[in-house]
């Protein structure tokens, strides 16, 4: 299954790839609004299994750490509002329309496979980190607000291999 997850991002890399391609705050905006549905696929999934009673050792330390990574992800999501990144119709119409579908597909991920939920959202965290990277070392590397926010996506990949290994049983 970390094969398949593997080969999902990469496809969907390839394609943001080519429509995205010298729009850097368009990119950015686009991969914030979907970096945020995860989390919120989390604790929801956190919240039903808590419903059911079957709440975790590690239950209430995952809901927090979720619910604060999507603060962050809506945080860096509005600094990229704020330089233009939902300007054009079609990249909201674009992003809204995926992260509806992958919502879905992490509820429904997370609540069977949560681990492979977790690597798979540690892949498109890596690859956030690598974008922005790649911005600063090609367009400006003394972008502060971008510093930031790749300090942060580093973290979160940190955060979500911890949270791997508390639900690895």
């Amino acid at each position: 299954m970390k094969r398949i997850n593997r080969i999902f991002i990469e496809l969907s890399v390839f394609i943001i790839d080519l429509l995205y391609q010298d729009r850097y705050f368009q990119r950015f905006w686009v991969l914030e609004t979907i970096a945020r549905a995860p989390y919120f696929s989390f604790l929801s999934v956190l919240h039903f299994r808590e419903s059911l009673g079957l709440r975790g050792k590690s239950h209430l330390y995952l809901m927090e750490e979720h619910f604060k990574q999507s603060v962050n992800e809506t945080e860096h999501l509005e600094v990229m509002e704020s330089r233009g990144g939902n300007f054009f119709w079609i990249d909201r119409v674009f992003a809204y329309h995926l992260v509806l579908i992958y919502y879905w597909l992490m509820v429904g991920y997370y609540l069977v496979a949560p681990a492979l939920a977790y690597d798979l959202n540690v892949c498109i965290e890596e690859h956030a980190v690598k974008t922005y990277r790649h911005y600063l070392e090609d367009v400006d590397f003394t972008d502060e607000q971008i510093i930031q926010i790749l300090n942060d996506e580093q973290s979160h990949v940190k955060e979500l291999k911890n949270a791997q290994a508390l639900i690895a049983y």
